[in-house]
């Protein structure tokens, strides 16, 4: 959807009448899932295994503030969470225009060194950094993963920005054990 929609999977509602580009449980066996082909997954989880969630986070995800709805929605403290970064866009094939820039800066006034110039007034941005700053803001000190280009890795990632046409999409998937 790409937007920030954040819902909780208790199991009363079926999977298929859910839209939103976030989810988390507290319950064992419940698969919270995203899809991407570009946008980076983001799961987080709790580490002593009370809660976990996933976010699918695209521009217009990190602007409007998935990744705080998954984190606030969660009713965990931070410090307490744990995230893991899927493979993403990297820096050097992510090229935005500069409202984009502008969009993903008016969120994180600091985020300036999560762009780099590219061709004429375009930018590159690095999602691996923005997601790292926002978990960090919000609390979530331990963050892992991250690095690897969906567009410059043909063989074992799908791309959108990539693809001439329709492309598929990678899922990344979490739940909490009922062991």
């Amino acid at each position: 959807m790409h937007g920030d929609r954040c819902v909780e999977l208790d199991g009363d509602e079926p999977p298929d009448s859910i839209e939103a580009d976030a989810a988390w449980t507290a319950r064992a066996g419940i698969v919270c899932a995203v899809l991407t082909a570009d946008c980076l997954p983001i799961v987080v989880a709790d580490r002593h295994g009370r809660g976990v969630g996933v976010a699918h986070a695209g521009w217009r995800g990190f602007a409007g503030g998935v990744i705080e709805a998954l984190v606030t929605a969660i009713p965990i403290p931070p410090a307490d969470l744990v995230a893991w970064l899927g493979p993403a866009i990297g820096p050097a094939a992510f090229e935005i225009g500069p409202e984009v820039r502008d969009a993903l800066m008016e969120a994180d006034p600091g985020a300036a060194s999560a762009f780099h110039p590219g061709t004429g007034d375009r930018w590159h941005a690095d999602l691996y950094e923005l997601a790292r700053r926002r978990l960090h803001a919000l609390g979530v000190q331990s963050v892992e993963g991250g690095g690897f280009c969906t567009y410059s890795d043909p063989e074992r990632f799908f791309s959108h920005r990539r693809a001439s046409g329709p492309t598929g999409r990678m899922a990344t998937l979490a739940w909490l054990d009922s062991a």
